[in-house]
């Protein structure tokens, strides 16, 4: 019933440009002189646009099952475009439109002097620059132009941000991320502006691996979980609801669906995955990597420089051994390994940053002396 009817009204409207187009021939051929359409006789003058409007109704109703396909495809495009603007754009946009069509409607009565054609395609010229002007400035200066106040934000993509920037960009945390658990101590200090959202489908994953036949998955799944708690009760960050996100439905895999959000929203992903971190380098979607923080922050050692450390386990090598620092730091004591469950005083001889840390190679201080 619903094709039908759709049909019947593409019909119409191409009837009714069958017959806009026969006035724009007569427009368009007497303004060249080539023919006059409007001085034939009112019986041919029917037929002529009788035809036209005929010709053109039952092209539109032939091509209606085209335009159905390629405008489901267009509207489905259009809406994901859509959702990827943030809503003050929308709300600024939408202001400049109205505002660019007010002043077009007030600027286009001067044409009206110049001729019926004329001044007709001066107005619309007129409306289509002015509206086009209206959204663009609206958009540049929105932030300038519109109050604060007016300001829409997403339903559940914002937290309850307690006195930080609600404008900063939104933080997207995975699944990895919550279930370390270094990231609620992080944001205890204050070091994560602006909104933190936390998608649903991340709460989906975490519950499934809480539930996991396999014991550590389990245990890692409950720890993200009472993490998750933690940062809900502590900074009231509430879960961004995905439902309403058809483009996010249609992934099947989190990872890329964290990305798409990002993307939608112009967000960070906050994660320790080395695998998303490269995705989403691809895919050019910044990234905040809590372990590369925890490198950045690691106590800076300089070849040289004396250290007391307690080796625990023999090392890869022949005579080497094995020590700690507090903050997980490796520690490589050639000749070591007698020393193996005492302190020992040594002498860092380099240090080598890699992709999972940095390691630190040391000789026992004595050893070093006796060496040089």
């Amino acid at each position: 019933m619903i094709k039908k009817f759709v049909r019947i009204i593409a019909t119409t409207i191409g009837i009714l440009t069958g017959y806009g187009f026969f006035l724009v021939a007569s427009f368009i051929g007497d303004l060249t002189g080539f023919f006059h359409l409007k001085s034939l006789d009112p019986l041919y003058r029917a037929i002529v646009i009788a035809v036209s409007a005929v010709a053109f109704g039952f092209l539109f109703f032939i091509m209606t099952p085209l335009f159905g396909k390629h405008g489901a495809r267009v509207a489905k495009n259009i809406e994901s475009d859509l959702q990827t603007i943030p809503a003050n754009d929308l709300v600024a946009g939408t202001a400049g439109l109205v505002i660019g069509l007010i002043i077009a409607f007030l600027i286009s009565p001067i044409f009206s002097d110049m001729g019926p054609h004329i001044g007709v395609a001066l107005s619309i010229v007129t409306y289509i620059a002015m509206g086009f002007l209206g959204v663009v400035v609206a958009t540049k200066k929105g932030k300038d132009l519109i109050p604060a106040w007016l300001s829409a934000r997403r339903g559940g993509a914002a937290s309850k941000t307690k006195g930080k920037n609600a404008d900063a960009t939104p933080k997207i945390f995975d699944t990895s991320v919550i279930i370390d658990g270094r990231i609620a101590d992080i944001m205890k200090t204050g070091f994560i502006e602006g909104p933190v959202v936390i998608p649903e489908f991340v709460l989906v994953e975490l519950r499934h691996i809480a539930d996991s036949s396999d014991g550590l998955k389990r245990n890692r799944g409950r720890r993200g979980l009472d993490v998750l708690n933690r940062i809900q009760t502590e900074h009231g960050v509430d879960i961004y609801n995905t439902e309403a996100d058809k483009s996010l439905e249609e992934i099947p895999e989190v990872d890329v669906k964290l990305l798409k959000l990002a993307q939608m929203l112009r967000g960070k992903v906050v994660t320790n995955d080395f695998n998303l971190n490269k995705v989403a380098t691809i895919k050019g979607v910044e990234v905040l990597n809590i372990n590369e923080l925890a490198n950045t922050l690691k106590p800076v050692v300089l070849p040289g420089e004396d250290m007391n450390i307690f080796p625990v386990k023999e090392g890869k090598e022949n005579n080497q051994a094995v020590a700690y620092l507090d903050d997980g730091t490796m520690i490589v004591v050639e000749e070591g390994r007698k020393f193996i469950g005492k302190a020992v005083d040594v002498l860092v001889t380099s240090v080598l940053q890699t992709s999972a840390g940095r390691m630190i190679f040391a000789k026992p201080k004595g050893k070093q002396s006796n060496v040089s």
